[in-house]
């Protein structure tokens, strides 16, 4: 845990250093992806343990809700953005990981869920949570979308996924912190596009 070693100046300034790493063609990518679902009226499926998991919540509210307008949020013929948290159905998830398996939470919702073209954003620090791999194999093989969200040395999720955002750091404090923070980006990136805002302002 690098926030046990470094004083907070030191923390800060790695965690910046960090930031900088980032492949900015990573990060675009993720907002591409994510768009293109809105354009197409495909889902977007997010999935993650623990942090990952609680990121994956954040992830899902932010974009259901926060890639429209306001004051468009009571427009019932606003297209939306079909996304959901498959770390969110509690019942669900301490069903199947009681009868089946912890490592089929997320695949088994994605069986009921999932069609072509639709995307899974997969969050692991490690890369090799069993249950994410079983999810993202599954989606590989019938015709999903797949990208990643990984940290150290990218695990076996960073071999499988088709594209993925990688923080090349072996503390998963930080490497959570990163991917929620690009993430704001992205949502913003999706926003602006969705409404012809900002950069993407229609002239």
């Amino acid at each position: 845990m690098l926030g046990a070693t470094l004083g907070i100046d030191q923390y800060v300034t790695r965690l910046q250093d960090e930031l900088k790493r980032v492949d900015h063609a990573e990060m675009q990518a993720w907002a591409d992806l994510i768009y293109e679902a809105w354009q197409h009226e495909k889902f977007v499926y997010i999935l993650g343990n623990g942090g990952s998991g609680t990121t994956a919540t954040h992830m899902s509210e932010d974009l259901g809700k926060s890639s429209l307008k306001p004051e468009h949020l009571k427009d019932e013929s606003k297209k939306r953005l079909k996304v959901l948290s498959l770390t969110d159905n509690l019942g669900w998830i301490l069903a199947v990981g009681n009868d089946v398996g912890y490592d089929q939470i997320f695949v088994q919702q994605l069986m009921n869920y999932g069609t072509k073209d639709d995307l899974v954003i997969a969050i692991s620090g490690s890369g090799n949570s069993p249950n994410v791999l079983a999810a993202v194999d599954w989606a590989n093989r019938h015709g999903l979308k797949t990208f990643g969200l990984t940290g150290y040395n990218g695990g076996k999720l960073r071999g499988m996924q088709q594209a993925g955002l990688h923080v090349p750091l072996d503390d998963m404090g930080m490497v959570e912190s990163i991917h929620l923070c690009l993430f704001h980006w992205v949502l913003n990136d999706v926003y602006a596009r969705i409404n012809h805002e900002g950069r993407h302002r229609k002239s």
